[in-house]
This record gives structure tokens, C-alpha cells and sequence, in this order.
């Protein structure tokens, strides 16, 4: 019997069993993501972040290093070796503890582009950047974000660790972006590198930021759709901005232009 490192929470000490070990390392892969309606998530950092924001995890397997008495009792906690941790693990060097949670896709509801700040991001496919626009869109106070189908997924390990937390706390809409930019509502403001000057845009209480990959840029159909292009103005030799630095010049303009309201 492992000793309880929890000591105000459920202790369930549970070996892992091989259809367990095969079901966590299975959820890798965004297919058995989506099949099994699950996601995984590891690390003492991320599983600490939901924790706080009370994302409602289904289960936690730890180690006895991993000590937080105050998670919620209501949560499944299981006790697990380092060994079992190390062959769950879907890194070379094994953290203390991972969860398990729950995809929910949220539906975007009529109309709501119309109302606050939107970021959309057009075929984003680096988990990297796509974590770290939801922790910008979450710094701003952007009231969603939008992912066109062509965006790393949502429920990655890498997207969720770099949103450090924001996960948890931005609305993410998966949509098919040009039709949901279609009678925004709102302006549709495209980053390009050629475009309105971004620190002459007037005030805008309503509008939809869209930006697209450093590689590809918008695609077609979606630049059909976009109000105004606007860019940052280049004043070195630099090609282009990584897509969550110009994000964050264009919300912090728009920000700014309100005061900060």
C-alpha cells in the first residue's frame, strides 16, 4: 500500500493495469482523443493551473512527490508509483502527476461576434503559438476565440501547457472560420503585411481579430471576408511577426484606443 500524500483528499491506490497504461499513452494522438472523448494532460505546473481555475479534471494519477492536499476530494486521485508514472508518461522524463479530462466543444452562438473582441486564428498548426494566443486572449480579456478545423487541436498537451492555465478560462470555439465571419456584426480586422497602419485604427468596442499562420498568411476565404487589413508597421528587415506577437500589438492598439476599457 502506497502512504497517502493527500492527506484532505480521496486516496484510490490503483495499479495500473495494462488496459489503464494502454488508454492514457492512446490519448496522444488526437484520433483517440476524440474517440475516447478524452484528453490527457501532465505535469505538476498545468495540473496545478485547472486545479486553481476548478476545470473539472476526471481523474489524477500521482506520485507521493506530487503533494497538494487542497485539490477537491471529489476528484478520482489514484496513487501510483514512479515506475507506473515513468511507463504512463508521454515524456522521456516523467512528471509527478497527470489528469484526465473531458472535451467539450462549445456551439458559438448566433450572433455573438457582434459583441466585445473576438480572436480568430486562421489554419494556426503550431501548438506552441496557438497555446500562447489563448494566454494572450485571456490577458486581454478577449470575450472568445475561434479556431478554424485546420488549427492544432485544442485538447493537445502542447497547446494546453503553453496557454499556461488560460485554457481554462478563454472561450474556444472550433469553427469553420470563413462561414462563422460571414455577417460578423462586428469589423473583421485581418492582419497582413500589407494593410492600414494598426496604431491608426479608430476606437472599436466590437471587433473580430483574425490572424493567419507566418507561413501562409489568411487563406482565400477567409480575406473574402475581412473588413479592413491592417498591418504593423516594419521599420527593420524582418520578413515577418510570429503570429502571437502580432496578435498581441494589434489587441494591445485596440485596448489602448478604449482605454484600457
Amino acid at each position: 500500500m502506497i502512504a497517502n500524500p493527500f492527506p484532505a483528499v480521496l486516496l484510490r491506490p490503483m495499479p495500473l493495469t495494462k488496459a489503464a497504461l494502454s488508454r492514457l499513452r492512446a490519448l496522444r494522438e488526437k484520433k483517440h482523443r476524440e474517440d475516447a472523448g478524452l484528453f490527457v494532460i501532465e505535469g505538476a505546473k498545468v495540473v496545478d493551473e485547472l486545479l486553481a481555475a476548478n476545470y473539472p479534471l476526471l481523474e489524477i494519477y500521482a506520485t507521493p512527490a506530487w503533494v497538494r492536499p487542497a485539490a477537491s476530494p471529489a476528484r478520482q486521485i489514484h496513487a501510483v508509483t514512479p515506475a507506473e508514472m515513468a511507463r504512463a508518461s508521454h515524456y522521456p522524463t516523467p512528471s509527478d502527476v497527470l489528469a484526465v479530462g473531458r472535451i467539450s466543444r462549445l456551439e458559438l452562438p448566433a450572433g455573438a461576434l457582434a459583441r466585445g473582441f473576438t480572436l480568430a486564428l486562421d489554419g494556426i498548426q503550431d501548438p506552441g503559438n496557438v497555446g500562447t494566443l489563448l494566454r494572450l486572449a485571456d490577458w486581454y480579456a478577449c470575450d472568445r476565440v475561434l479556431l478554424s478545423p485546420d488549427c492544432a487541436d485544442l485538447y493537445s498537451q502542447k497547446v494546453i501547457n503553453a496557454s499556461m492555465g488560460s485554457f481554462a478560462r478563454v472561450a474556444v470555439h472550433t469553427v469553420p472560420l470563413a462561414r462563422a465571419l460571414t455577417d460578423a456584426g462586428a469589423p473583421v480586422l485581418g492582419c497582413d503585411l500589407v494593410g492600414e497602419d494598426v496604431h491608426t485604427l479608430p476606437p472599436l468596442r466590437h471587433a473580430v481579430i483574425v490572424v493567419g499562420s507566418e507561413g501562409r498568411g489568411l487563406s482565400a476565404d477567409v480575406q473574402a471576408r475581412l473588413t479592413r487589413r491592417i498591418t504593423i508597421p516594419r521599420y527593420g528587415r524582418a520578413e515577418s511577426l510570429n503570429a502571437a506577437v502580432a496578435a498581441a500589438v494589434v489587441c494591445d492598439n485596440l485596448r489602448r484606443a478604449l482605454g484600457g476599457g
